[in-house]
């Protein structure tokens, strides 16, 4: 495999500037270890609740790439901001107990996302890395050009992850398009600030190369990577995403309307979700009671319909066409970005 090289692989230590996004109920160990056995870099979803599990979601990518007990761990581990403040999982001391238990497997970085003041955990995990060796690098995702500086003059954070509007699963609901975001905050972060990462609706290496052109250090895909033997994802549901084309998805709050969580749902204020459009999209639009839109929602899963199942997708899912294996989709995607790069080196005579 031929490397591409940015600021974020020298970093990492990286072959490859793509990263597979921690999703909740989707990343498996397996698929993150894939990725970064391949050369980009993994990520699996952190509950803050259930952080054993996560420390046992660590131990199975250890033991995986054949990791030693006092080496750091190649992936990273991705927590919701919102979910951390939960005072049963934040504490009263400097860090939280549970996610003590995280850090001291030494994974490579920690994603943050979708919280209110997410510096107070940017500060926590440098105040425990203060301490030893290893140094965890921090990614933030951000929705606009402020929540941006904000990471990186105030939070110091390492890496920024500019999420578009495209994006599957949770993003504000006024965050511009990827191109435009990304735009605007690469050219208010000096080159000699943190790397910046683009987000939202890549599913092809072309893609990949268009966004490194424009400057970011890396990409994130969740969708595509969903659409992997190794996503927890039932086949049922990977095969309604590889049919979905292209406009097959919508953006709101129609969808979290009718799920129904163990816990509050409490995303900080603007953000919605973007799934597969379905039924339940046309029961919103019908006028519907969130209560029947509920009972609705109920009784297709007690029948094991999928016609009103939630299914968080990206815009890029109409571009996906088949399901294989982690590997496969990497190395298909990285060898796109590296065709489409040499292609555009034609351009200029």
């Amino acid at each position: 495999m031929e490397p591409i090289c940015t600021k974020l692989t020298q970093l990492l230590d990286l072959r490859s500037p793509i990263v597979s996004a921690p999703m909740a109920f989707a990343s498996t160990p397996s698929l993150a270890a894939a990725v970064s056995a391949a050369g980009g870099l993994g990520m699996i979803a952190g509950d803050p609740t259930s952080l054993a599990h996560v420390k046992e979601q660590l131990n199975a990518v250890r033991a995986s790439l054949n990791i030693s007990k006092n080496q750091p761990i190649p992936v990273g581990v991705g927590f919701i901001g919102w979910r951390l403040d939960k005072p049963e999982v934040s504490g009263d001391g400097p860090i939280s107990c549970k996610l003590l238990n995280v850090l001291e497997e030494m994974p490579v970085a920690i994603w943050l996302a979708q919280g209110v003041d997410m510096g107070k955990y940017v500060a926590q995990i440098r105040a425990y890395d203060a301490n030893r060796a290893h140094k965890t690098c921090v990614f933030v995702m951000v929705n606009c050009l402020d929540e941006a500086l904000c990471a990186a003059n105030d939070w110091k954070a390492d890496v920024i992850v500019v999420q578009g509007i495209e994006a599957g699963g949770h993003c504000h609901s006024k965050a511009p398009p990827l191109l435009t975001l990304l735009e605007a905050v690469r050219t208010a972060i000096p080159s000699s600030g943190p790397c910046i990462l683009a987000a939202g609706g890549v599913s092809s290496g072309a893609q990949i190369a268009a966004l490194l052109t424009m400057g970011a250090d890396g990409v994130v895909l969740g969708t595509r990577f969903v659409c992997t033997h190794e996503c927890m994802y039932p086949d049922s549901v990977k095969n309604l995403l590889v049919e979905s084309g292209i406009g097959s998805t919508t953006c709101g709050t129609i969808f979290d309307e009718v799920i129904v969580m163990p816990f509050k749902v409490e995303f900080p204020e603007g953000f919605n979700g973007r799934g597969i459009t379905n039924k339940i999209v046309d029961d919103a639009s019908a006028g519907l009671s969130i209560e029947e839109r509920r009972k609705r929602v109920h009784d297709a899963k007690t029948r094991g319909d999928t016609d009103r199942m939630v299914i968080w997708a990206g815009e890029g899912v109409g571009l996906i066409k088949k399901t294989e294996s982690t590997a496969d989709v990497f190395a298909q995607l990285h060898r796109g970005a590296v065709a489409t790069l040499e292609r555009s080196r034609r351009l200029l005579v």
